[in-house]
């Protein structure tokens, strides 16, 4: 048999790996983040949009290329409920097409808790790929008591698969435990995998005791954040019956990232 020499063999590789893997190696993730939890009214945050190649099961926090803006959606909810479209005022963060990310300038002009909200519905192939991602910012007011009391709840938006955090946001703090709901179509899901991801932390193989959960019948889980940090929380869900015009089958993913402090406000 002919030797192949190193190029060459490199060009096959690279048109045979792909096709072999399958649509689960080139799998990506969308997220949303808007930096610390707390902020001043009167202030602002950038919010940025950010996609990660997660083809590796999700064990690293790393982003890969730029996702297309155009089936985005991207809004901000205040305390108050008014809702604020950023897309309108995106900026492209890379030097290339699909290098960086994109980000927004939001005015924080309310005490209490902001909700960052991105939604993708399009197709990859032939996989209809739905997304969901929230981040939050809690404002506190620039001319009286520095703390927060957020007591309330983050509400439900019904997406396909979305990840709901069941601990106050005021009360997340590194030592403290955060709980989060698995919902599809707003209801529990029970049996997903949630991948909880520290910024800068390489996650095992398989499955990883210390970062991974299983969510239990009402769609539950948690974890304890050791040490402050942005940590991104990604599940995922296959639907191979749900197929349609150009697609034979629908993948859906949910992704929130909880800016964990190093200490919870002292309300």
């Amino acid at each position: 048999m002919t030797e192949l020499s190193t190029p060459r063999l490199l060009v096959l590789l690279t048109l045979i790996l792909p096709a072999a893997l399958g649509p689960s190696a080139q799998a990506h993730d969308t997220w949303v983040e808007a930096g610390p939890l707390y902020a001043t009214t009167g202030e602002y945050v950038y919010v940025n949009l950010m996609l990660g190649n997660h083809g590796n099961e999700h064990r690293d926090f790393k982003l890969a290329s730029k996702i297309t803006l155009a089936p985005c959606k991207l809004v901000v909810t205040a305390p108050d409920g008014q809702v604020t479209d950023l897309k309108p005022a995106v900026l492209d963060m890379g030097s290339a097409a699909k290098e960086g990310y994109w980000t927004a300038r939001y005015d924080l002009q309310q005490a209490g808790l902001h909700e960052v909200v991105h939604t993708l519905d399009t197709l990859h192939g032939t996989i209809r790929a739905i997304k969901s991602a929230k981040t939050y910012v809690l404002a506190r007011p620039a001319d009286g008591p520095q703390s927060v009391d957020a007591t309330e709840l983050p509400k439900s938006y019904g997406h396909g698969l979305e990840l709901l955090l069941h601990t106050p946001p005021s009360q997340l703090s590194a030592g403290h435990n955060a709980q989060v709901q698995v919902l599809r179509n707003g209801k529990p899901l029970p049996a997903a995998r949630v991948t909880f991801v520290p910024r800068g932390q390489q996650l095992s193989e398989g499955f990883d005791e210390q970062y991974e959960r299983t969510s239990n019948e009402q769609g539950l889980v948690d974890f304890t954040p050791q040490q402050g940090n942005v940590i991104l929380v990604i599940a995922h869900h296959a639907v191979p019956e749900e197929s349609g015009d150009g697609y034979d089958k629908t993948h859906y993913s949910a992704a929130l990232v909880l800016p964990i402090p190093n200490h919870a406000s002292s309300r």
